[in-house]
């Protein structure tokens, strides 16, 4: 009974640790590389963000987080954390997993072969139809089609695999559904499927947060599927973390007339896959290994955290600015061991200083 009141309470200070303000996926995962636990790394804020130069942040109200785990109770929806052993695989393998999702529905569909599908929102007729009937084909070779209950292709997609088991990632809270046409197919998608929230129920969806979704699609399918994006899309930075991820890019050509087909081609003219058919998707993805994909496993991935001296946060701090500068230039120009480098960049982060961007790069806050 001990060991279950003790579980509970670390699953408890896990939500609440993600839940704090400054705290986002890669600080996280460094404090509990350093503190050994999420109780422990409460703890320590305060004093970290004092060597960072900056107030403590505001750590989640106990009672406000136990009201949340509640209320995804009464939802019928329940918490999936890194570390369980039912959390994506491969989503866990990305350096920005999230330390918490909210799931409705059979997570079990993430363990077989996952393809995600994107696109524009105002697609045409025939791509919409097109996207349907690839994730239809999808579905009946037993691959799950992950998309994100957007307009468009998104829709398309999940219309097509729906009877095979479809996920939907949204960028709301659970219980809010966005558009307000799809709430009818959101919830078929968290009874007969899967629906992966990442934020707390009651969320509207923010313009923040899409691309945090599509970080969770992307990290959940072995490949990505375009169909149908203008050149600077939500679909392209899909693409874009799928690729950065290792996984494989492809796209379904388009006339070079409409501009809902200029994302696609300028993927392809940059090496990713032409799809004509289910079958390329397939013949594509056979050859990739899950298992090298998901290594190294879950959880910080970098040098194990280190104390830094005043100097050495000086030194690092000096070389910091308003403009995004990648975590291996500052150790190359710092000469400063990476684990010493990692510690006071989550320190200012904790102050409130410091700022992280796509790519491991990071900046100060003016």
């Amino acid at each position: 009974m001990a060991d279950a009141t003790g579980a509970a309470g670390e699953r408890l200070a896990h939500l609440r640790l993600i839940r704090s303000a400054r705290i986002g996926p890669v600080s996280f995962a460094q404090l509990l590389a350093r503190f050994g636990s999420a109780s422990a790394a409460l703890e320590a804020l305060p004093m970290l963000a004092a060597r960072g130069g900056g107030a403590a942040p505001r750590i989640a109200d106990e009672r406000a987080v136990r009201d949340e785990i509640a209320r995804v109770q009464r939802l019928g929806a329940r918490y999936c954390m890194i570390g369980d052993a039912d959390y994506p695989a491969l989503l866990a393998a990305t350096e920005t997993a999230p330390p918490a999702l909210i799931v409705r529905g059979d997570v079990a569909l993430l363990a077989r072969t996952c393809i995600a599908m994107v696109g524009a929102r105002n697609a045409s007729a025939a791509a919409c139809r097109f996207a349907r009937l690839l994730a239809h084909a999808l579905g009946e070779a037993g691959v799950t089609v992950i998309s994100g209950l957007a307009r468009g292709i998104d829709t398309a997609a999940h219309h097509g695999a729906i009877e095979s088991g479809t996920v939907g990632v949204i960028a709301s809270g659970i219980d809010i559904a966005f558009p307000p046409e799809n709430a009818e197919l959101q919830a078929r998608v968290g009874d007969q499927g899967l629906l992966i929230a990442e934020q707390p129920p009651g969320t509207e969806p923010l313009a923040r947060f899409f691309p945090s979704r599509n970080r969770i699609i992307a990290g959940c399918a072995v490949g990505t599927v375009v169909v149908e994006a203008a050149p600077r899309s939500g679909s392209l930075i899909t693409a874009r973390l799928a690729a950065e991820a290792g996984r494989e890019v492809m796209a379904v050509p388009g006339s070079p007339l409409d501009p809902r087909a200029q994302g696609c081609n300028l993927l392809i003219r940059e090496g990713a896959t032409l799809v004509q058919s289910a079958d390329d998707i397939l013949e594509a993805v056979r050859p990739i290994d899950p298992r090298a994909l998901r290594s190294p496993g879950s959880g910080w991935q970098g040098p194990p955290p280190a104390d830094a001296s005043d100097a050495e946060r000086r030194t690092i701090a000096a070389l910091l600015g308003p403009v995004p500068v990648s975590v291996d230039e500052l150790i190359r120009q710092s000469g400063q061991a990476p684990a010493v480098v990692q510690t006071v960049l989550l320190e200012l982060e904790l102050a409130g200083r410091l700022e992280r961007h796509a790519g491991g790069r990071v900046s100060l806050i003016a």
